[in-house]
């Protein structure tokens, strides 16, 4: 049972990494662009919108579909880039745990 005890301790260990982890993901910030960077949308890796750049041209009353493409296009842009950040702080945290075969996190 030592093989459990040692395991609890470091999922515990490996739970304030990740308490830690969550806070500073917040802090941490990723920029999507679309349409050749007229539309830029900025957010956290917690996908808090923070900053929304159009470029003025794109203000035209009879092409509101494009902008709200392009809208679109950034927003997800920046949500994969900040999901691929949050990926690689989790590999950080949990790379040294080492589960039973074919457990891997987040579960």
């Amino acid at each position: 049972m030592k093989n459990i005890g040692q395991l609890m301790k470091q999922a515990q260990e490996m739970q304030a990494q990740m308490a830690a982890m969550q806070e500073q993901l917040g802090g941490i910030y990723v920029e999507g662009k679309a349409g050749g960077g007229m539309v830029e949308v900025t957010l956290s890796c917690k996908n808090e919108l923070k900053k929304l750049k159009i470029d003025p041209s794109l203000l035209n009353p009879a092409e509101v579909e494009i902008l709200e493409d392009l809208l679109v296009a950034a927003f997800n842009d920046a949500k994969q880039k900040a999901e691929t950040r949050t990926a690689e702080e989790m590999t950080k945290i949990t790379s040294g745990l080492k589960l039973p075969g074919g457990m891997n996190l987040p579960f």
